[in-house]
């Protein structure tokens, strides 16, 4: 997000990507799809709602857009330091070409990329938590194998209900 905003406060120069080693014609592809759903969203008659991008909720509210069309393409990172898919407990490694300076719990990607070995490509870092709250439906614990990852939802899910007992006699008191 900072580099596209960098490039369009830089009129989408040539040069400008050139001088940063970025992709103009990514860019490009970003700003026009950017256009599109902006368009598709006016003809439906949706609102059109942003986030101030100097806001500190800007990435984490970008990342949690990602979750609701992403939900399924999750993997958790597991004690061993390894990840596994979530639901078909697929054991993959992040991508050498990811980006990321270090190793979250929860990744959600893009791709899955099948060599010698599986791999994940574009990558987010995300919160357990953004999945019990965007996607439930997914995220139901009877659905799950036994593994680190339905362990740590389940914690999630004790919390989320702890924070709502604690929320609901506070309320009850006044």
């Amino acid at each position: 997000p900072r580099t596209y905003h960098a490039y369009k406060q830089n009129q989408e120069s040539n040069q400008w990507c050139y001088e940063n080693f970025v992709s103009n014609r990514s860019l490009k592809s970003a700003d026009n799809v950017r256009n599109q759903l902006n368009r598709i969203m006016r003809r439906q008659g949706i609102e059109l709602v942003s986030t101030k991008w100097n806001s500190p909720e800007y990435y984490d509210n970008l990342r949690k857009s990602l979750v609701e069309g992403f939900f399924m393409q999750v993997a958790h990172q597991e004690s061993n330091g390894h990840y596994l898919t979530i639901k078909d407990n697929q054991p993959v490694q992040l991508h050498p070409s990811t980006c990321l300076t270090h190793k979250p719990q929860w990744v959600l990607y893009h791709e899955f990329v099948l060599t010698t070995q599986n791999f994940i490509r574009t990558v987010s870092d995300i919160k357990g938590s953004w999945l019990i709250e965007i996607a439930k439906h997914y995220y139901e614990l009877s659905n799950f194998p036994d593994c680190a990852a339905k362990r740590s939802l389940e914690r999630l899910y004790q919390r989320r209900s702890r924070s709502a007992n604690m929320a609901h006699a506070a309320a009850s008191r006044y």
